[in-house]
């Protein structure tokens, strides 16, 4: 369930201001304030729904007097034509708030669709599908949840979730006459006991070089699978191992059957398709 706390609202309210809807002319112009009716929104093509709390959020935002039903929940797998929510009240407010409203559900239920693709292909193997931080800026929270919503689980949610030590670090580190595993021991000494420290590796030096170091996760990024099998067989159990790179739903099944813990998709958050979601006056009341 989705919580909606201050920084959702702050969404929201920039959300809306940016569509201007105080000042929506046409629907000013031209639809009786004193207007009433219902709304349907209906998934337009199959998915995964994401966002109905949010778009609730929204309608009552515009106007606290409009009576919003959630006919499914967030999760729930829909064929087209399913409606979704039920709104009644003013036809103004119901107008006014329906871009914004749908850009949130569409956007959030791609994302769960997309990612529950994934899930549901290895859904009969021990390995979790995890995100990214490639999400798109200001939304992390809302993307996020949308990704826990289509099955996966999340990486990072930000930079102080955890310490992961990249290639880019790794080179930082040579610069300065250091090893990985100095870096390890340094990197833990000035954060949180808590964090844990993953490493990127490209090749199997670097996988031995991250045991030696003793991170908690070695990533094995961009490896092919040959690699990837010799790379399991080296950690043999010493830390969690995620793949990152390379993963699609055509491989996805062949990278998880190879024994890792943890498979990281950027694409779910970031090369998705919004689901095709639509608003439409049912009737009117006098």
């Amino acid at each position: 369930m989705l919580l909606i706390n201050s920084q959702i609202k702050t969404i929201i309210n920039e959300a809306l201001i940016e569509d201007c809807y105080t000042q929506d002319y046409t629907t000013n112009s031209l639809v009786d304030p004193d207007l009433n009716g219902s709304a349907i929104i209906k998934a337009k093509t199959n998915g995964v729904i994401c966002g109905i709390p949010l778009a609730t959020e929204i309608f009552n935002y515009v106007d606290p007097t409009l009576d919003v039903l959630s006919l499914i929940e967030d999760g729930e797998i829909v064929d087209n034509n399913t409606p979704i929510i039920s709104i009644r009240g003013k036809i103004a407010s119901i107008l006014i708030s329906e871009r914004t409203v749908l850009n949130f559900l569409q956007r959030l239920s791609g994302i769960a669709t997309e990612t529950n693709k994934y899930v549901s292909e290895i859904s009969s193997i021990e390995c979790k599908i995890i995100d990214t931080r490639k999400t798109t800026p200001g939304l992390r929270q809302l993307e996020k949840y949308a990704v826990r919503t289509g099955g996966a689980s999340n990486h990072r949610m930000n930079l102080s979730d955890g310490i992961l030590i990249k290639d880019n670090h790794i080179e930082a580190l040579k610069a300065k006459g250091l090893s990985l595993k100095q870096g390890v021991i340094i990197a833990k000494s000035k954060a949180p006991h808590t964090l844990k420290v993953e490493v990127e590796t490209e090749t199997l030096e670097q996988v031995q070089e991250a045991i030696d170091a003793g991170a908690d996760i070695i990533m094995l990024d961009n490896m092919d699978i040959p690699t990837i099998q010799k790379a399991v067989a080296l950690i043999n159990k010493k830390a969690v191992i995620e793949v990152s790179g390379g993963v699609n739903l055509t491989t996805v099944r062949k990278i998880a059957e190879q024994g890792v813990d943890l498979i990281s998709v950027g694409a779910i958050t970031h090369s998705f398709s919004s689901l095709d979601i639509s608003l439409d006056i049912e009737n009117y009341i006098n």
